[in-house]
């Protein structure tokens, strides 16, 4: 068993009956009173992201997680499909249970989180970012590049991003999928 004190980014645990992962922790030593731990956990199973507060040295239930390889495959229309490169197993998940569904591509690869204990599949994670080709966009304007104003991009995925007033179509770009916003220009040679 654990406590409060060990709590970190990408600890899962065991809380009001479902599975959490703490996203965002701080360490609160307050001048007056006890100290305690304010947090910002994800749900596992819903996606829903919850705040809570726990007392120092709090009793909390870490879940052993395993993080394994997945290739996606395709979407049928309501479930994602997925497969295992090393043994050839396939996987199918809901939509809910992925972080950034509108950035996946055939054949790019994730991590499926299964909860070590029972070898259940919890969630799927993109890489952190993406490069992504515009595939629509409005044309671009030469010396558009001093404002911050952005346009209304759609990527190959058919996902809507937006992007500066210099990207045109056929541009490589590169895309954060935890806030669906662009990062940067990606120069292919």
């Amino acid at each position: 068993m654990a406590t409060s004190n060990d709590i970190k980014n990408g600890l899962c645990i065991k809380f009001n009956y479902d599975i959490y992962k703490v996203v965002e922790f701080q360490h609160v030593k307050p001048g007056k009173g006890a100290a305690f731990v304010r947090t910002k956990m994800k749900s596992l199973s819903t996606g829903r992201i919850l705040e809570n507060t726990f007392p120092a040295g709090h009793k909390i239930e870490p879940v052993r997680i395993e993080n394994r390889k997945y290739q996606f495959l395709y979407n049928d229309g309501q479930d994602y499909h997925f497969m295992n490169n090393e043994d050839f197993d396939e996987l199918t998940l809901q939509k809910e249970m992925i972080n950034a569904p509108q950035f996946l591509r055939d054949g790019d690869m994730v991590d499926v989180v299964y909860n070590a204990e029972d070898h259940t599949p919890m969630s799927c994670e993109l890489p952190a970012n993406v490069v992504l080709t515009v595939t629509f966009t409005e044309p671009g304007e030469k010396g558009n590049t001093a404002t911050n104003t952005l346009k209304p991009a759609t990527v190959e995925t058919g996902a809507e991003v937006r992007v500066p007033l210099f990207i045109n179509e056929g541009d490589k770009i590169r895309v954060d999928t935890e806030s669906g916003a662009y990062l940067e220009r990606v120069n292919v040679y």
